[in-house]
């Protein structure tokens, strides 16, 4: 009952964890990052401490938890964060001191701490929290106070990421999915930075009620990003070339409902570009058909057809909200009804993602899909293919439009008397071609 009653209150409200939830576990400030799913049973390794997971089921995302000993051994427990209006007034208090310090006079000899080992291992066999070991340690350092305000503050972090490490639960969406993978793992996402994901969404003109075609072989980063900005509205189309799928591992990762899964679909490009030109024949049994289907169920007349799509639709949707148990999986083929009806109003829009294929290739067989006047948005970390892709489409008079864009993101470090760019960060974010279909008759 307890589950359910979680289940429920995630539903209604998103922000909040339930069993089996995905989160991303900020260990430190970023020192590590960590995907996990939520259950009583799931672990997480800190240092040389393993903490379950279940504190957190409940709790909404940015919730911060502190690593914490008890009798059973260490647990997660949440902190609640307070005014930090005396923590301001203490550093505009100093601020004046701290103008008259420096560090030169300070040697680091290993002889400013007094506290040894030993009593910081007496003190958790007592049971001493974590902030009050680093509260003992700055109590019993001999040059704490001759240090700057900035280096106390380094000092103290030091010692909390050693004594008492911090986890923070945040939301897995398109960004801190991205950031977490292009941290980790960027080839698995093929080096795509989310400045360049974010331009993509911006260049293919993804909204509400869009139909999107996409081809990702990175992961589903790019289909899961695209599902996320439509709401739960259109569809995207996941599509392959081949017998095999791409993956789509990342997309599990968003904890999307059951409505937003329902409209990521998958279809193999050959069933989208079969029966493009049709044949009268096949049309008028299509039609034949659909009568036939429309006599059956009974529906008014009009816009036979189309009715009987949003009729079953809708049909589906209410069985599946009767029954919330059953999960509905991202992914799934795409019904002949709705690639009819993407195969005579062509998509609204097209993102490619493939640093595998042959760029030129796929867009041959993929732009006339596209309804015109149609934007698409195609990515490769090197400038090359699309730059031949480029030249390709304005001799066959194909699209308008075209460009090649670098985005370009510059991380900042924001402090008093301490701006500058972040020392450690990625000059480079890969290539997009953006462009508009037209008719090249």
């Amino acid at each position: 009952m307890a589950e359910e009653s979680l289940k429920i209150a995630s539903i209604q409200n998103p922000r909040v964890t339930c069993e089996g939830s995905s989160v991303l576990l900020d260990v430190n400030d970023g020192d590590r990052l960590v995907f996990a799913r939520l259950s009583t049973a799931a672990t997480i390794k800190i240092g040389n401490k393993k903490c379950s997971l279940g504190p957190m089921i409940g709790c909404p995302f940015g919730s911060l938890f502190q690593v914490e000993s008890g009798p059973k051994g260490p647990y997660l427990s949440r902190v609640v964060s307070t005014s930090e209006g005396s923590n301001t007034q203490r550093k505009d208090n100093s601020q004046l001191k701290d103008e008259l310090k420096d560090n030169r006079a300070i040697i680091d000899d290993n002889t400013a701490q007094s506290l040894s080992g030993e009593d910081i291992d007496a003190m958790r066999r007592q049971g001493a929290a974590g902030d009050e070991i680093v509260e003992a340690l700055i109590a019993n350092s001999s040059t704490f106070e001759k240090k700057t305000l900035f280096s106390q503050e380094k000092y103290r972090l030091r010692k909390q990421k050693k004594y008492a490490p911090r986890v923070l639960m945040r939301r897995p969406f398109a960004r801190s999915i991205c950031e977490a993978y292009f941290k980790k793992h960027p080839a698995r996402i093929g080096f795509m930075r989310i400045d360049a994901l974010s331009l993509l969404l911006s260049m293919a003109n993804v909204g509400a009620y869009s139909d999107v075609l996409v081809v990702d072989m990175v992961g589903g980063i790019l289909t899961g990003a695209v599902a996320e900005r439509l709401g739960g509205t259109g569809y995207v189309c996941n599509t392959y070339l081949g017998d095999t799928p791409y993956s789509m591992d990342i997309v599990r990762i968003f904890n999307f409902s059951d409505e937003i899964n329902r409209r990521i679909m998958r279809s193999p490009l050959s069933n989208l570009c079969s029966s493009k030109s049709k044949t009268s024949e096949h049309s008028e049994k299509e039609n034949a058909l659909s009568s036939v289907s429309t006599e059956q169920t009974d529906l008014p007349s009009g816009n036979g057809t189309t009715d009987t799509i949003l009729t079953s639709m809708h049909e589906t949707n209410s069985s599946l909200v009767d029954k919330p148990c059953k999960s509905t999986k991202p992914g799934e083929r795409a019904s002949p009804e709705i690639l009819e009806s993407w195969k005579q109003n062509g998509f609204s829009s097209l993102i490619i993602a493939a640093p595998e294929l042959d760029t030129w290739k796929a867009v041959q067989e993929l732009l006339p899909l596209l309804s015109y006047s149609a934007p698409f948005a195609i990515y490769h970390q090197y400038l090359q293919p699309l730059a031949t892709c480029m030249h390709k489409l304005q001799v066959t008079k194909m699209a308008i439009g075209l460009q090649i864009s670098e985005p370009w993101l510059r991380e900042y470090q924001v402090l008093p008397s301490r701006t500058h760019p972040c020392m450690q960060m990625s000059a480079f974010g890969g290539y997009i071609l953006s462009g508009m279909r037209i008719y090249s008759g």
